[in-house]
């Protein structure tokens, strides 16, 4: 028990303390990739220390975990299609209206045309939800 406090507490500072460094010292070229490649080093790092620390021990009840883990790559398989729909939804969504704004404040008559792009980005949001209904059964 102590181990996983000790782990999720270096997993947080890992976090923290990069970042914490950044902002508060002087602004200067490079320090921000600096501070972002020793928070991705570090966070990672103790990841797999974690994993190995906390998950080299023996498994028990493989027939359950077998059973359990079907049902758990479907909730995975329809989280990952709703969230990354949704992401690159609002990619697609911060582009189209952007470049809609700017066509409207030049030609009030494109009105329609604009929002048209604007709702096709917006359908990929729905096409991921309707997926993960689907395979959530």
């Amino acid at each position: 028990m102590i181990t996983k406090i000790i782990l999720v507490l270096i997993l947080i500072s890992s976090i923290l303390f990069p970042f914490g460094a950044f902002l508060f010292s002087k602004k200067k070229k490079g320090g921000f990739k600096a501070a972002l490649g020793f928070n991705l080093f570090f966070f990672f790092g103790t990841l797999v220390v974690s994993d190995i620390l906390l998950f080299s021990g023996k498994v028990q009840a493989a027939s359950q975990v077998s059973q359990a883990s079907a049902e758990g790559w479907r909730y995975l398989a329809a989280a990952l299609s709703t969230g990354l729909s949704c992401i690159g939804a609002g990619i697609a969504v911060a582009s189209a209206a952007s470049a809609a704004l700017g066509a409207l404040s030049e030609d009030s008559s494109i009105m329609g045309k604009a929002l048209i792009f604007v709702a096709l980005a917006e359908s990929i949001a729905l096409y991921g939800l309707l997926i993960s209904f689907s395979i959530l059964g």
